[in-house]
């Protein structure tokens, strides 16, 4: 019994325009439209990845998670329930608007509402990006990773980690607590910051070529309000990203080059370099915490803390044979 990736997420805006031109236009996901009262976003072979729905609230509404075998939502039902968490079926009509086979779905201690999947139906036409791109970096690695803001992680953790089966990837601890879970060789596929606060801080979308992450950067750019945290590298996951703001107020990390890990031997680790090697200056904090960051950075810098060689990039090597 296990759940094997981050699905699909979903999330309330009655700004559903704004949302079509930033998912497509900036992420490059493709649009598909759901009966003028809601938005999907495919990112591959699946149905749906995202989906915006013309609701006041501007926050997430759930996050779905896909199991390895349909009798695990039984599985889990049973350990929630003995847990004291009351677990819903997800009926037929629920199943169709989510494109799986099957769904269970609750509440974390927090508020959050989690599916379990199973089955997220595919399609055999081709995925048309809303911008040029290469596209994601999804299949069993999932759609990407979800960051969520809680108040206390001493509750979070032994629900996501013992009753729900995340396996802890790293955590730190300064300037506040971080933890981050894989499902499968993403280095994570969920994260929880610390922050006293609660709902989403970000999801993350990785594509196939920097390119279209620097060119997203670009684009993001022209608006002078849309950047969060500039271009930089994660200490982590090795993740070459920038985040921008949301129609809806919250980040997503568009990202290149993430770490993958072999879940069956990672052993969880406490960090002490910060999130990030370079880069990432969060540009929505005030001086004080953003100054913190900053220093952070500078200190890794100081001591040489970097990622290992990219071996795969061939200009590094005296590999490459193109033209200039």
């Amino acid at each position: 019994m296990a759940l094997t990736a981050l699905a699909y997420l979903g999330i309330r805006s009655e700004r559903l325009e704004d949302w079509g031109d930033f998912a497509s236009g900036l992420l490059g996901m493709q649009r598909i439209d759901r009966g003028g009262k809601a938005l999907a976003f495919r990112m591959d072979d699946r149905q749906q990845r995202l989906l915006v729905s013309d609701e006041a609230g501007d926050t997430l509404a759930f996050i779905g998670f896909e199991v390895a075998a349909k009798a695990d939502l039984d599985t889990f039902a049973a350990r929630l329930d003995a847990a004291g968490i009351a677990v819903h079926p997800g009926d037929a009509a629920l199943a169709d608007r989510r494109q799986v086979e099957a769904l269970v779905w609750f509440l974390d201690p927090m508020g959050n509402r989690i599916e379990l999947v199973h089955a997220p139906r595919r399609t055999d036409e081709p995925f048309i990006p809303g911008r040029p791109i290469d596209g994601f970096k999804t299949g069993p690695l999932g759609m990407g990773h979800a960051v969520l803001h809680v108040k206390d992680i001493a509750v979070m953790l032994p629900f996501y980690r013992d009753l729900l089966g995340f396996r802890v990837s790293d955590y730190g601890l300064t300037p506040y607590p971080l933890y981050f879970f894989h499902l499968n060789a993403r280095h994570h596929s969920f994260a929880m910051v610390g922050s006293g606060g609660a709902g989403f801080h970000h999801f993350m979308v990785e594509y196939q070529n920097l390119d279209d992450v620097g060119q997203g950067y670009d684009i993001a750019g022209l608006d002078p309000e849309r950047i969060a945290y500039t271009l930089g590298r994660h200490t982590n996951d090795y993740m070459t990203s920038f985040y921008a703001k949301t129609p809806s107020g919250f980040f997503v990390e568009s990202g290149w080059g993430g770490r993958l890990i072999d879940p069956a031997t990672w052993e969880p680790l406490e960090t002490h370099d910060g999130p990030s090697f370079w880069g990432h200056e969060r540009l929505y904090l005030p001086e004080g915490p953003r100054g913190k960051m900053r220093e952070m950075r500078m200190e890794a810098a100081r001591r040489g803390v970097r990622a290992p060689p990219v071996v795969d990039c061939p200009w590094l090597y005296d590999q490459w044979t193109g033209g200039q």
